[in-house]
């Protein structure tokens, strides 16, 4: 090496070392400002505008009256057997309300208890029952029973869930309540488990129930009343004893029983058992509504099924009116809250921030949900009451669909995983023509023929072609979801169906395009097509996301907007890929800085779109993106990665994730998403909690999910993919003998790297990637396993492209020999 050579050899590390030491002190500043930046942009493709006209605050002469319920769906309503909800539908803004609590199921004093605590909450199980506690009234000293179960129960969740902190909240800023009613007692108890303002009991009686309320409300801003409960049958509530001093009411009937839903697609079924305690519910409704016009005309009612009505979890009603809610038009409205970012649909946990916000109080910090606010949908009543059914029936049927979709997918990645390492081994094959001949008959020497034959470009052809229909089934599933296959008299049929045509006209469109004879096309239309979608949807409100096959399930209440962790694992994985395809062919001509440029800026935008709050709100997207990309953006400059350098990677990791966290914590509490609360988390001393219970929950996945298998054969596949075959396919059997040596017709044709150099530091970026995220999401698994079934089955494209453009071009040495000249 001249002098020459090693100054520019010098001058090329300096400026790598350069680029690197920028890139790590402006990344950590850049991420969150841009973040910042795309935030009225993602606000303003989220959906409708919102209604901004302030809302008047309640006060003992406008109070807010909530009205509690459990077991109410939306599609229990109709104008002839629900007339009070059927109006208040009509003229008020409404959503389905997602009340999922800390188990599967909602019983009603889980739906109390957060009201109560802004937080998932719920009673101590009751498995002996199966069923859920009958909650009794208030003794006359304000004791709420069962309280101390109730904070022992909030205590072992590690949900952070304070109850009482509403009752707290009202004695502190001196409002006036009054609770009517065993459940509302619950969601008006202080912290001690009394309750803070007036209560008393509720009638089962309409006519006794108005005059109560109609003798309580006055002199009160806030009024929770709590009208019983809708329950199936063989999920009556168990009967605890009642405290010394409790009132009693002998003389009411109990409410009758529903049957219990045999399956969640029998879910609208009527019977007349339900009819008739959904209309008892209804007439205590009017009853309430009755005495609050004509005691207080001018208050704003809050409607609100906030629990189950047996083991099926679904979403409930929840609709309110009056001027305390924001502008709403005379036909109605949707109602839309931060928490979830879809218009039409709300949690229980919003009631709190909703209620306090109603009273001019603010918002403590720390809770989990938002206000409701407002959004025009131009609907009339009974449509939009319709659509919200819609909905509901959309949520209900994919549930059931999930599990054998996600089976299925494992099932057919393994296949494909079986045949590239054991269909492609010619003792394998040879020894499977050989038992074929040896049971005789036509058909078997046929079949025996075709596995002997050394002619591999018609298997790899196939293969290649199935491959990319399976990298394609990802995003498929969600094309999927822009049919309304929910519908169809089979939604199954329908759902399953429409994937595998996506899934093929993907794979089309990838195989036989113009780009098909270039190696990495498949991968860079796929990955492309997948990474382009999900980027689009979280743009515009992840509505392709939201009940669909590897998107978020609305009962579960985990995620209703951004990126849930399957989407992210999809989009982290063809972000990669797609970054691999355009800085291949740079770094092949030699231009190392401006293919690390191109994966910078890939980098830059697919951690914005994943961790900024208002766009993807991804707390543990981050962590893993930027080192996969640094490291990819180092291995294409030729840079050997050493451990001073992997800890560089991991401090500006470190530095950029947590950023995205403090820009929202920076904002107001009630425009917080979870990653600001993860912040506020921390400085209360919850950190512990919220690691042990992912901890707890990653290795539940690990070792309870069929995923596992699948994470474990694509890394399987690739080492043998890309060390076995390979290496036997070259030198050794250029005779062409040996396991694969046939695949290349005898030839020696290299390495797969010289013709794709950034395969390998893909695969090492897909690693860092995916370890990372394993170990810092409580999903654990599922995000290599999901990554797994988009990379690896494009991979097993490439292999076989390259292995047909280059190995089996050439017929075997056998037919060269009989066809060359004498």
């Amino acid at each position: 090496m001249n002098s020459t050579q090693r100054r520019r050899r010098q001058r090329r590390r300096a400026t790598i070392l350069a680029l690197v030491v920028a890139l790590a002190l402006v990344l950590p500043f850049v991420l969150p400002l841009l973040s910042a930046a795309a935030a009225p942009a993602a606000g303003a493709t989220a959906g409708a505008p919102a209604a901004t006209t302030p809302a008047a605050a309640a006060t003992a002469e406008a109070p807010l009256v909530v009205i509690g319920t459990a077991g109410v769906r939306w599609h229990d309503l109709s104008a002839l057997a629900t007339p009070n909800m059927w109006g208040l539908a009509q003229q008020g803004a409404s959503a389905n309300m997602v009340v999922r609590s800390v188990r599967s199921s909602t019983c009603p004093a889980d739906g109390w208890l957060a009201l109560s605590a802004g937080r998932r909450a719920a009673d101590v199980p009751m498995e002996q029952f199966g069923t859920c506690r009958d909650l009794t009234d208030a003794g006359e000293d304000g004791a709420v029973p069962g309280w101390a179960d109730y904070l022992e129960a909030a205590e072992a969740a590690s949900y952070d869930a304070t109850p009482g902190l509403l009752g707290d909240t009202l004695l502190e800023q001196g409002v006036a309540s009054v609770a009517v009613g065993p459940g509302a007692a619950v969601a008006l108890a202080t912290s001690t488990g009394t309750v803070a303002g007036d209560h008393t009991v509720a009638s089962t009686s309409s006519v006794r129930l108005g005059a109560q309320v109609a003798q309580a409300l006055p002199g009160h801003a806030l009024a929770v009343v709590d009208v019983g409960s809708v329950r199936d049958r063989n999920r009556p509530l168990v009967s605890v004893p009642r405290p010394a001093g409790a009132p009693t009411l002998p003389d009411e009937p109990e409410p009758a029983e529903t049957p219990t839903l045999p399956a969640e697609e029998a879910w609208l079924l009527k019977s007349p058992e339900r009819g008739l305690q959904v209309a008892a519910v209804d007439a205590r409704i009017g009853a309430v509504l009755d005495a609050v016009r004509a005691t207080a005309p001018d208050a704003t009612v809050l409607l609100a099924s906030m629990a189950d009505s047996g083991s099926v979890a679904l979403m409930q009603l929840v609709t309110a009116v009056g001027p305390a809610m924001p502008a709403v038009p005379a036909d109605g409205a949707l109602l839309d809250t931060r928490s979830t970012r879809q218009p039409g649909m709300v949690q229980s946990t919003d009631l709190t921030p909703t209620v306090l916000g109603m009273l001019g109080v603010d918002v403590p910090a720390g809770l989990a949900g938002a206000p409701f606010t407002a959004v025009a949908d131009g609907r009339s009543g009974a449509a939009r009451v319709a659509d919200l059914v819609d909905v509901n029936r959309h949520a209900v049927e994919i549930r059931s669909l999930v599990g054998p979709f996600y089976s299925a997918l494992v099932l057919v990645n393994l296949l494909l995983y079986g045949v590239v390492t054991l269909g492609l081994n010619r003792r394998i094959l040879d020894g499977a023509a050989a038992r074929l001949e040896a049971r005789g008959g036509t058909t078997s020497a046929r079949m025996a023929r075709a596995l002997r034959s050394r002619r591999p470009a018609p298997l790899l052809r196939a293969l290649r072609t199935a491959a990319v229909v399976v990298g394609a089934i990802p995003v498929a599933s969600y094309l999927a979801n822009l049919l309304p296959w929910w519908r169809a008299g089979s939604p199954a049929t329908a759902l399953y169906g429409a994937t595998v045509l996506f899934a093929v006209a993907v794979a089309a469109v990838a195989l036989l395009g113009p780009w098909r004879r270039r190696l990495l096309a498949p991968v860079a239309v796929v990955a492309g097509l997948t990474a382009g979608l999900l980027a689009a949807d979280v743009l515009t409100g992840a509505r392709l996301q939201v009940s669909s096959l590897m998107g978020v399930q609305p009962q579960v209440g985990g995620r209703f907007y951004g990126f849930n962790n399957s989407s992210f694992s999809l989009f982290a994985a063809s972000t990669i890929l797609v970054a691999m395809c355009l800085s291949d062919p740079l770094v092949r001509r030699g231009r190392r800085v401006w293919a690390a440029a191109v994966i910078a800026v890939i980098g830059v935008v697919a951690t914005v779109l994943d961790g900024a709050p208002t766009i993807g709100a991804d707390f543990g997207g981050p962590p893993a993106l930027i080192p996969g990309f640094l490291v990819l953006g180092l291995l294409a400059m030729g840079v050997r990665l050493t451990w001073r350098r992997v800890a560089a990677v991991l401090a500006v990791t470190a530095v950029a994730a947590i950023s995205f966290s403090v820009v929202d914590w920076l904002r107001p509490p009630s425009e917080r998403s979870h990653l600001g609360r993860f912040i506020e988390t921390v400085l209360d001393g919850g950190l512990w909690s919220v690691i042990t219970r992912k901890a707890a929950q990653n290795l539940t996945n690990l070792f309870g999910s069929t995923l596992t298998l699948l994470a474990i054969g694509g890394i399987v596949l690739v080492v043998m993919l890309l060390t076995r075959p390979l290496r036997a396919a070259r030198g050794r059997d250029a005779g062409g003998h040996g396991s694969y040596g046939w695949l290349t017709g005898g030839n020696t044709i290299g390495r797969i790297d010289r013709d794709a150099v950034m395969l390998r530091p893909t695969l090492v970026a897909l690693g860092v990637t995916f370890a990372i995220a394993f170990a810092v999401n409580d999903s654990g698994i599922v995000l290599p396993a999901i990554g797994t079934a988009l990379a690896v089955p494009l991979l097993v494209a490439v292999v076989t492209g390259w292995l047909l453009q280059h190995g089996s071009a050439l017929p075997p040495p056998a037919a060269r020999e009989m066809s060359s000249p004498r």
